[in-house]
Parts: structure tokens; C-alpha cells; sequence
């Protein structure tokens, strides 16, 4: 991504300079339609000129303006749920890869305006969540300073949102559902004394994106490949409702040593898909 030259000027999108930074032999040996094609299916353009056009705004402000710009609704359920007072954190399944995130974070922040959300790394350079993302995947030498950020924000007043299954919903025997959950998040909120509220988010990418995955491990590829079409999954989302649904909290009390944390989290990813339908 370019930097800024100037307070006013948005951070963008540059293809050339990610591949550059990560891979200069790859990038020269990629033919120009290649690059054209990966810019085009990664939206590069459609993706500066929003950065450009809400520039101004961040956070909450920022989500409502993009879902109010592709006519997204919100409906959210069970916000009966969420306590006045408290420290939570908001487990929900991911059942697209982008745009309900916005809409998760904006119905959580009406309640509770301070949020922390842990990411992907690249989701990091997104200028209007600079407050509110945080690293996940760091590695080497950057991986302790995450960490310490992390524990951080669990200790902090601040509600955080987190999905657990760390990627994107996949369709498995018909039903489109998270991966593993994984645990990281009952062992904090353990130790940093959060309950834990269940978070169903409707939603589900297109038949597209799901056979790309399924052929891909059917021939034996590791890497997912059909990461690289979230972006354009992202754009087919226009003019839709999601609908959030809040669970009752889970006190962090009653996660004793009667299941290990992975099972704990397996409980709480049964009690979000219980909220759906």
C-alpha cells in the first residue's frame, strides 16, 4: 500500500507494490495481464475509491457509510442480550469474509462504543479500524509485541469482537458453517474474566466460491486459493439484509476444567449456530 503524502490523502491500494515488497522476482515475472486480472478480481480501483470517498470517516461512522452506500441492511436480534455494563467478548461465526464485519462492529458499537477487533494482518493497513484492529498472525519478532497487544485489549475496559474460526465459513455436506473454532478465545476470556456472547451472522458467499474450495483440496492443494476471490465475493453482497442474533452471555465461570478449552470453544460455536434459523 502507499503511504500518505499528506493528513488529508487516504492510504491506497497498490497491487504493484504488495508483490514488489513480497516477491520482486515474482513480480517481474508476472505478465502484465496477470496483474491486471489480480487488480480487477481484487477490486484495487472500486476499493481506493471508497478509502478516497469516506476518507473522513473512521470506525463506526465508516461502517455505516459503506453499508448505507451498497443499500446493506442490518437487523439485529436478541440485543436484549447485551448487558449495560461489563467486559464481553463477541464470538461470532464468519460467514462472508468482509462486509459483515462492518455490520458486526457498527451493531456492537451502538451498545458499546469501545471495540477491539483481532485480524488478519492484512486487514491491519484499513486506516479507518486503525483503532480497532488488531494483529493476530504476527510472526518472528512481531509476534510478542501482538501478543502483548492482544492480552492488552483483553484487559482492558474495551468489548472485543473476535472470529474464532480465524477464516471464512465453508459449505461441508450442504451446510454452509465455520471450521474449527479455535481456542485462543476461552483461554482469554478465562483469564482476563469476559463472558463470552454467541453471535450468529446470516449470510453465505456464492456456489462459485465454495466448489473453488472444494476442488482444491479434492486435488490436493494445500494453499486457499479461493481467498484470493474474497474481494469479489465482497461486491456481490450489495443490496442485501444480515441479520445478527445475540445470545444470552456465557458467564467465564462456568468454563471449568469439566471440558479443555477446545471443547469450550465447540460449545460456543454450538450455541451460535443455535441462534441461526
Amino acid at each position: 500500500m502507499n503511504t500518505p503524502t499528506n493528513n488529508t490523502e487516504p492510504l491506497q491500494i497498490d497491487i504493484d507494490q504488495i508483490i514488489k515488497s513480497k516477491n520482486p522476482g515474482l513480480y517481474k515475472m508476472l505478465p502484465g495481464f496477470i496483474i491486471r486480472y489480480i487488480k480487477k478480481i481484487l477490486h484495487q480501483d472500486d476499493n481506493n475509491y471508497y478509502l478516497r470517498k469516506y476518507r473522513d470517516k473512521k470506525g463506526k461512522d465508516f461502517s455505516e457509510a459503506i453499508l448505507n452506500d451498497w443499500n446493506i441492511k442490518t437487523k439485529a436480534e436478541g440485543e436484549e442480550n447485551i448487558p449495560d455494563e461489563g467486559r464481553f467478548v463477541f464470538a461470532a461465526n464468519h460467514p462472508l469474509g468482509g462486509i459483515e464485519s462492518l455490520a458486526f462492529m457498527k451493531v456492537v458499537q451502538e451498545h458499546y462504543p469501545n471495540i477491539k477487533f483481532p485480524v488478519n494482518d492484512i486487514l491491519l493497513n484499513l486506516e479507518p479500524f486503525d483503532e480497532i484492529f488488531l494483529p493476530i498472525n504476527k510472526h518472528g519478532s512481531q509476534s510478542k509485541l501482538a501478543a502483548q497487544k492482544i492480552d492488552e485489549a483483553y484487559a482492558s475496559g474495551a468489548q472485543i469482537c473476535f472470529f474464532p474460526a480465524g477464516l471464512v465459513s465453508r459449505k461441508i455436506k450442504g451446510k454452509v458453517i465455520d471450521l474449527e473454532w479455535k481456542k485462543s478465545f476461552i483461554s482469554k476470556a478465562i483469564q482476563h474474566k469476559r463472558d463470552i456472547i454467541p453471535v450468529h451472522i446470516s449470510g453465505r458467499n456464492s456456489n462459485f466460491f465454495y466448489r473453488l474450495g472444494n476442488f482444491r483440496k479434492f486435488i490436493g492443494i494445500k494453499a486457499n486459493i479461493e481467498m484470493f476471490y474474497l474481494a469479489n465475493e465482497l461486491y456481490k453482497h450489495k443490496n442485501t439484509t444480515l441479520t445478527i442474533r445475540f445470545g444470552k452471555p456465557i458467564s467465564h465461570t462456568m468454563l471449568t476444567k469439566e471440558k479443555n478449552h477446545k471443547e469450550w470453544a465447540q460449545y460456543v460455536k454450538n450455541k451460535c449456530y443455535d441462534l441461526a434459523d
